[in-house]
């Protein structure tokens, strides 16, 4: 049992679920728009996601302790190494104006984790880095989000920007905010009040009304798009519903996997009901 408990914790602390949760959001984007399935791109973005999160996770850890490293963070390291690798294998088939917009979204990453000249007044806790800047953090990663999971296929597909696209690309960047208001409220307890996130700045209860109208609006800018799909917006609705349940139930003392799993499960889970309903 132990072993199975390591292994699960490996596959959570190496970021193989939330690159899974990337890639599944990618490949939502593929269904809503009706692309070719493109295995490099589904490939590109979780092993992406896989460097850059434990990138911006351990590079602090890795800097100060690299010669007495724990044995986890070794394989995390060597891990990491190999995902980084096969992330360039995958770039080799990408379209160079999708390559451009890699490289501007993994500036904005590295600069999420290195510290860098930032004026003193956004700063806080002494951290120069943008994951520090109060209330920013929440919006840089949706952001992120939204431009890889939307506007990365858009590019690579050669798809002509309209409105529909930006419908779709609001809806992605407000769902991806309500999945990170649980994280937000479980870290309650660990994070300095500096930080000024949305559970600190206005309390547990009203970030749960906003992520509620948030998940109101996701469903209701399906029926603003010159195409409205049937099975689309079922899918929407069912996991908005699903989205729903998991922000109420979220507390600041929920369980270890309540975050971690379930809700970075919700863009997978989407998937799936996309998959079954076409």
């Amino acid at each position: 049992m132990q072993i199975l408990k390591r292994i699960f914790n490996f596959y959570l602390n190496s970021s193989i679920h939330v690159a899974f949760a990337a890639a599944a959001l990618t490949w939502v984007t593929f269904i809503e728009l009706d692309f070719t399935y493109n295995r490099n791109l589904l490939a590109f973005v979780f092993f992406g996601t896989i460097t850059g999160y434990n990138f911006v996770k351990y590079f602090g850890l890795a800097k100060f302790h690299h010669r007495s490293l724990a044995v986890w963070l070794k394989v995390i390291q060597v891990f990491s190494l190999l995902a980084f690798l096969a992330m360039c294998y995958f770039a080799f088939y990408l379209e160079v104006e999708t390559l451009i917009l890699i490289g501007v979204l993994g500036v904005v990453t590295f600069f999420y984790a290195i510290p860098v000249m930032i004026p003193k007044k956004y700063l806080f806790d002494d951290h120069k880095n943008l994951r520090q800047i109060g209330g920013l953090k929440v919006y840089v990663i949706a952001l992120v989000w939204t431009f890889t999971s939307v506007f990365l296929p858009i590019i690579n597909n050669d798809v002509t920007l309209n409105a529909d696209v930006v419908i779709l690309a609001i809806q992605r960047f407000y769902f991806v905010l309500v999945l990170m208001f649980p994280f937000e409220i479980r870290d309650l307890i660990y994070d300095s009040l500096k930080l000024a996130t949305i559970p600190q700045k206005i309390g547990v209860k009203k970030t749960k009304v906003i992520g509620v109208l948030l998940l109101i609006l996701f469903v209701l800018l399906d029926y603003f798009k010159d195409v409205v799909n049937e099975k689309i917006l079922l899918s929407t609705m069912i996991i908005a519903l699903i989205t729903l349940v998991l922000l109420l139930f979220s507390n600041k003392n929920q369980s270890k996997y309540y975050s971690a799993f379930w809700v970075e499960s919700l863009p997978i889970m989407w998937l799936v009901v996309l998959l079954l309903l076409s």
